[in-house]
């Protein structure tokens, strides 16, 4: 009777060995939909990215707007008569330079 039993028992295992750890089992089945929904999130964040870029590039196509707007920020170019101003953040220590004695 025992052998009949520890059979089985062995049997019950070699059965449950492929659903637990082969290649289609559970184990496998959740890592592969952990992998599937972080590529997800990445892929949204990269198609974001694109979609910014596509509008950045029908822009610059289009407009004349955001040419002068790269030119000005990146290169800093003005146009004829205009003039550039330049506001410096106010210092709140008005002596940080001077020695104190």
């Amino acid at each position: 009777m025992r052998i009949v039993i520890y059979s089985m028992l062995l049997l019950l295992m070699a059965i449950q060995y492929p659903l637990w750890l082969g290649k289609g089992g559970w184990l496998r089945v959740y890592d592969m939909e952990r992998q599937l929904e972080l590529q997800e999130a990445k892929n949204g964040a990269l198609s974001l990215r694109n979609a910014k870029l596509a509008g950045d590039v029908k822009d610059l196509k289009e407009g004349t707007r955001a040419i002068e707007e790269r030119a000005r920020v990146e290169h800093g170019m003005i146009k004829d008569g205009e003039f550039f101003v330049q506001i410096l953040p106010n210092d709140k220590s008005p002596t940080a330079n001077t020695i104190k004695q």
